[in-house]
């Protein structure tokens, strides 16, 4: 039997992520891969709202050197204020696309996200949780 190793995560933001991933798989069951990003995303929007929960698309967050302001960049999404979503369409997960997420993670201050891949045969296999 496997065992789930705790979280150090709040429960409720523990429920959301797993109600998130549960919305990732649906949109994927749905539409399958194939499609661009934006489709994912407009899919995922809706999927969320149906499972009861706030998400917010193309985040401006401002970026810092020393203290001063650099430029806005957007995060995709963000889930019920705790948990952002960074949606893919690319043939393989590289190492860049998971060194995004964790800067997007430094510059909001939150501490978890969710890197997916939508341009899979199984979702599952393209899903990377981050934790900072």
């Amino acid at each position: 039997m496997l065992t789930r190793a705790r979280s150090q995560m709040p429960e409720a933001t523990e429920r959301t992520v797993e109600t998130v991933i549960g919305c990732a798989i649906e949109v994927h069951r749905r539409l399958g891969p194939g499609f661009l990003e934006g489709v994912y995303q407009d899919a995922m929007i809706i999927e969320l709202d149906v499972a009861g929960l706030l998400a917010r698309r193309e985040v401006p967050v401002m970026l810092s050197y020393r203290g001063r302001p650099l430029r806005e960049h957007r995060v995709d999404l963000i889930v019920e204020e705790c948990v952002i979503l960074e949606l893919k369409a690319v043939d393989r997960l590289d190492r860049i696309h998971q060194a995004q997420l964790i800067s997007y993670l430094r510059a909001t201050g939150l501490r978890i996200g969710l890197l997916m891949n939508f341009n899979t045969e199984q979702l599952k296999s393209a899903l990377r949780r981050v934790v900072l």
